[in-house]
């Protein structure tokens, strides 16, 4: 693997802007950061001058079911290249495949496959996103607020199932969404916590009496905010409620102007603040494709107009690249630093690992990500990789 030293105009890492940043990048982790003048160029070493363009880290992703026409439920190897592929081309280094309910079994079989992929790609010189874990999106929701998973499927927490889960993880599971008010919700989000997943709060109709518990239990996240979540009033504040005001709570937004209206989204941001929230994609297979009819899961939707919807016109996740999010999150009035922010030292950090994903640091992989002024990608490295 070649030594690169990037010259770039500037560079937020994200907490610290750097004007006219040099980053070495040796075995595919950064080995140094800082101004470029202060650094000699290795022997052997190529440079890549980037003056008029702006490095931050690469995204990550915490929610995404699939993309490039493949979903991760799939779970066999060229489905789970194939979205790694195309994620990579919209700057997205890293994430976290997304489950949806389904039967036990499907579940497990697609999640044996994910861990069996993951056991096995540090073994590719090719550029594309690493998966880092697992989330399971259901089957633990409320079927009131179910959105498009499937009703049948959708069943009670359970010690075993969830045991089940694990050992199909095989070590790679990461998070877990859970109604708060379901009958053994609270023995669940205790043994998640226990086995070291994240706990986020999703598909759910509680009180802000019952998600207050949640969180009081270790509950750290909250699923696609205002989306498939008891609505909000001035007598009955709800969840969304609980999330608007406890400051620990990570909140995920889609910012694709779909999900989410605007002064729900300014609202979001302006009681949460930068450091709490978190952009996430909900994308699907049709991410990256044409409209036309895809999978989620093992049920049908159609994309018209890059909108996902079911037969009953539902929406079913997204197209939406994290490009575009940070775009859109700007346009909204969030500063470039902030929207870089909750695109990775935000979901690294929520995960665990912000020394090593999420931030331009020594030490770090060098998943990196070059931007121009309209805020387009020219360039992307994952894991010192540079994308073709």
């Amino acid at each position: 693997m070649s030594t690169i030293l990037i010259h770039a105009g500037r560079a937020f890492t994200p907490t610290t802007e750097i004007n006219e940043a040099g980053i070495l990048i040796r075995e595919g982790v950064i080995e140094a950061i800082g101004p470029r003048a202060g650094m000699s160029l290795p022997a052997g070493a190529q440079e890549i001058r980037a003056t008029e363009r702006t490095a931050v880290p690469g995204f990550i992703d915490v929610h995404i079911h699939g993309a490039g026409g493949h979903d991760v439920m799939e779970g066999s190897a060229e489905a789970l290249r194939a979205v790694t592929r195309k994620v990579s081309q919209f700057g997205t280094t890293s994430f976290v495949a997304t489950t949806v309910t389904a039967s036990t079994d499907q579940t497990l079989r697609a999640v044996e496959g994910i861990a069996a992929y993951i056991a096995r790609q540090s073994e590719s010189e090719e550029s594309r996103a690493e998966i880092l874990g697992i989330h399971f999106e259901g089957p633990f929701i409320s079927k009131e607020r179910r959105g498009v998973h499937p009703a049948e499927w959708i069943q009670p927490p359970s010690a075993a199932t969830f045991d089940k889960f694990l050992k199909a993880a095989a070590g790679n599971a990461r998070m877990i969404t859970i109604a708060p008010e379901v009958l053994g919700a609270a023995p669940c989000i205790d043994a998640a916590r226990e086995a070291g997943l994240v706990v986020s709060i999703g598909h759910t109709d509680a009180t802000y009496e019952q998600a207050r518990a949640a969180m009081a239990r270790g509950a750290r996240s909250a699923t696609h905010v205002y989306n498939a979540m008891r609505p909000f009033s001035h007598r009955d504040p709800g969840v969304i409620g609980a999330v608007l005001t406890s400051p620990e709570i990570n909140a995920e937004l889609i910012a694709d102007g779909v999900h989410v209206e605007e002064a729900a989204m300014k609202l979001l941001l302006l009681a949460k603040g930068a450091a709490h929230v978190t952009l996430v994609s909900d994308g699907i297979s049709a991410t990256g494709m044409p409209d036309g009819k895809y999978m989620l899961g093992g049920f049908e939707v159609t994309v018209s107009g890059g909108v996902c919807r079911n037969a009953e016109g539902i929406l079913a996740g997204s197209t939406l690249t994290l490009d575009r999010a940070l775009r859109n999150i700007v346009a909204l009035g969030a500063s470039l630093p902030d929207a870089v922010r909750m695109l990775t030292l935000n979901p690294a950090t929520l995960l665990g690992i912000e020394f090593k994903k999420g931030s331009l640091r020594v030490g770090a992989d060098a998943d990196i990500l070059l931007l121009d002024e309209s805020l387009h990608l020219t360039d992307v490295w994952a894991r010192g990789v540079a994308l073709n």
